[in-house]
């Protein structure tokens, strides 16, 4: 019985955790397993920083990128022989990215963020697999891009599933297989990735195309929360969550999996296990064919950086269905996904991640035709299964600008007084 396992940056970001790792993992040496692991610690933001000098070029990439490179040296250090081969793998990445700091950059920030930023997730797995094999684990490792096939739509890249089941089944033969998440490759083999926190995508892919049993996503936290402990107190674990029920909060922004995760798992009713590698002996939450929600309480989500922007005609005529025609099509082309929208008959005002690579070509783009107004620095709060009482507790000291509610949903975007 195949299992896939995911492991985040967390789990992995110091010797003290590869090591509570290995000796997880030394519990399954016998299964079918296949392990997914991102990046270790920040070093996907670490990573992203370079990325931001390299197209910049006000800044210094390089050294940049000799802060990932101690930062791995470190590692290697305490957790290997100095003429370990291990060493010479992981220089030959970090060439890699060197090649790339050579060339002048790509006019487009997506295309040169997916040919930098995986290069974290290739370290970690070979680290990972280099040091579980010494220590009685014995593994192959697999590049992802060999078996996750995508369009070119980088930073945010689509699943070829025909042909990515058909690798997936060709390639993953004998077990256990160390693999990266985060990433796959176009028919051009140009790297792209699968969406920020797309580790947890990836083991859905193979739970998908293996028709596997089970998926575990081992967290730093129990399982999957009512709300993020980081800003809430007295947070309660959810231990059965409907597909549906989940589907809806990584939608609207829960930190616990990637978005695009439960889809697949749903088609095949593959059950999807959320577990603490720090307390592997607790019980863990379980997202599958379940009728409710257990236990039945408000979940909350937080999405901070949020900009709300307001459309209206200059002609000052009503907003109809060709204005909103030529504003969705202005989100797909630049890749903005609208979090929330609302529309009166003179206007049409929407809240998106303000993110500083596409909000601003996008707002420039509005005010070709339309009346642009916006506020900025906001948080956006979504309450499943609200009652009074939750959204009383967020409101205190907080200023309203736009609010929805729904049967079971309400989601509230405020600016702090």
């Amino acid at each position: 019985m195949i299992k896939i396992f995911k492991f985040g940056g967390t789990s992995i970001k110091d010797v003290e955790s590869i090591k509570r790792i290995a000796g997880i993992l030394g519990n399954y040496a016998t299964e079918d397993l296949v392990v997914v692991f991102s990046a270790m610690g920040k070093v996907t933001n670490m990573l992203e920083e370079v990325v931001e000098d390299y197209m910049q070029k006000s800044g210094n990439p390089e050294e940049k990128l000799q802060k990932v490179k101690d930062f791995h040296e470190h590692l290697l250090n305490d957790l290997f022989e100095q003429n370990h081969t291990i060493y010479n793998e992981v220089n030959n990445l970090f060439v890699e990215i060197e090649w790339v700091l050579e060339d002048e950059p790509n006019p487009d920030y997506a295309f040169n963020y997916d040919q930098i930023v995986p290069i974290g997730e290739m370290l970690s797995t070979k680290i990972m697999s280099a040091y579980l094999s010494d220590n009685g684990f014995a593994n192959s490792w697999l590049d992802a891009r060999d078996i996750i096939r995508t369009d070119n739509k980088y930073r945010n890249a689509k699943i070829d599933w025909e042909q990515t089941i058909s690798f997936c089944k060709d390639k993953i033969t004998h077990f256990p297989i160390i693999t990266q998440g985060f990433i796959g490759c176009t028919s051009e083999n140009f790297t792209t990735t699968l969406g920020r926190e797309g580790s947890d995508f990836t083991a859905a892919i193979l739970a998908f195309a293996l028709d596997v049993k089970q998926v575990v996503i081992w967290k730093d936290v129990d399982g999957v929360l009512n709300a993020d402990p980081r800003f809430f107190e007295d947070t309660e674990q959810l231990m059965k969550i409907p597909f549906e029920e989940a589907i809806e909060l990584a939608y609207y922004g829960a930190k616990v999996m990637h978005p695009k995760t439960i889809q697949p798992l749903q088609r095949k009713s593959i059950p999807l296990e959320v577990k603490s590698f720090l307390h592997p002996e607790k019980e863990s939450s379980v997202i599958g064919d379940f009728n409710t929600i257990a236990p039945f309480v408000p979940s909350y989500i937080v999405k901070e950086n949020q900009i709300l922007i307001s459309v209206a005609d200059k002609n000052l005529s009503f907003i109809v269905e060709e204005h909103l025609s030529s504003i969705f099509s202005l989100f797909a082309h630049y890749g903005v996904r609208v979090n929330m929208m609302q529309n009166s008959a003179v206007s049409f005002s929407f809240c998106v991640d303000n993110d500083r690579h596409k909000v601003p070509a996008l707002l420039t783009a509005l005010k070709e035709n339309f009346e642009v107004h916006f506020n900025d620095s906001l948080t956006m709060y979504t309450v499943r299964h609200y009652d009074e009482d939750s959204i009383e507790k967020l409101l205190k000291n907080k200023q309203v600008l736009l609010e929805q509610k729904s049967r079971h949903t309400v989601h509230i975007v405020v600016k702090d007084r």
